[in-house]
């Protein structure tokens, strides 16, 4: 049972993006730990990448904290083809809400960063301090480097005008209700997808872009909705924080352990001339101890048993 906080006793607070992935977890822990009043502004009513979407939806949930989840956002194939959109679209989103946010005198911001936001050869594990040392990762710059902008104009406001807003940098999530579409999924929910489709079909084997030598860190959804509630609620500093598990793992042990999870017992065949992505990727997740005492508690293994088991329901539901 997760413990009441008084934090959000009598605080109004919105939640882009909360109709999401990561959002429908962040909503659930709000109100596990006392949340009431919970504004989830959808698209259809609130474009914001629109000034004027922004302020219609400030006026109309009078929040005392923003939680910023909302984003474009995709895998490497979704980043390759959409650049421009992907920076637009969360430069404007982000850079515009703060400001307004900061004149409506909300009280607090908290900006979801991203991993992608690193430079491409970060020196693992990844420390908070190294995010400038470098241009991030090519496929998926423009979307990193917008969303880095939102840290520095959350350090520059509270340089000037004292506003407290947070930056938080979460590492690649996964987990129930992940997006599975084949055209825009990140690895895991890919690799998942691919297993049981390949053994439901008979198949014996399964590509896999790029050569399997990269690595990444991956944490579990709710682990991170946990992380940023934690963080909304105790940390009021200017400094960016890692929210991660600290555990990293090739992409070729993570679908071998995917394939025996999901029963596939064929071969992986992979296509070395779509792109690797960023050749390491693990986080320094000290900060975030030290800062507000969140540590990561959902093995990996036992996180991707549930999120195959989830994925396989909601298939046996569709089907049916």
């Amino acid at each position: 049972m997760t413990a009441i906080n008084s934090f959000w006793q009598d605080r109004r607070v919105c939640v882009t993006g909360g109709a999401g992935f990561l959002g429908s977890f962040v909503i659930e822990q709000l109100r596990q730990r006392g949340a009431k009043e919970i504004f989830v502004p959808q698209y259809e009513q609130y474009d914001l990448v629109q000034v004027e979407a922004i302020n219609r939806m400030l006026d109309d949930s009078r929040p005392d904290v923003i939680i910023h989840l909302a984003a474009s956002v995709g895998g490497i194939g979704a980043n390759r083809e959409h650049p421009a959109d992907f920076f637009y679209d969360n430069l404007m989103m982000g850079v515009q809400l703060m400001h307004q946010a900061w004149k409506h005198n909300v009280d607090k911001f908290v900006a979801i960063g991203t991993v992608c936001a690193y430079p491409k050869f970060t020196p693992v594990p990844f420390k908070e301090e190294e995010i400038w040392n470098g241009y991030p990762e090519e496929t998926n710059a423009p979307y990193g480097l917008a969303k880095k902008m939102l840290l520095v104009q959350s350090q520059a406001y509270r340089q000037q005008y004292g506003y407290n807003s947070i930056f938080l940098l979460p590492v690649n999530l996964y987990g129930p209700r992940d997006n599975f579409n084949p055209k825009s999924s990140h690895v895991i929910p890919a690799l998942i997808r691919k297993c049981i489709e390949a053994k439901e079909e008979g198949r014996d084997e399964i590509e896999v872009w790029g050569d399997g030598t990269p690595t990444r860190e991956f944490i579990y959804v709710e682990d991170a909705a946990r992380g940023i509630v934690m963080a909304s609620e105790a940390y009021n500093g200017s400094e960016p924080v890692n929210i991660g598990s600290g555990n990293e793992i090739s992409i070729k042990n993570l679908a071998e352990l995917i394939a025996r999870l999901s029963g596939f017992e064929g071969r992986f065949v992979y296509d070395t001339s779509k792109p690797n992505g960023q050749p390491r990727r693990g986080l320094d997740v000290s900060r975030a101890e030290q800062y507000f005492g969140f540590r990561a508690q959902v093995p990996f293994e036992e996180g991707l048993r549930r999120t195959i088991e989830w994925y396989q329901n909601q298939r046996e539901k569709v089907v049916r």
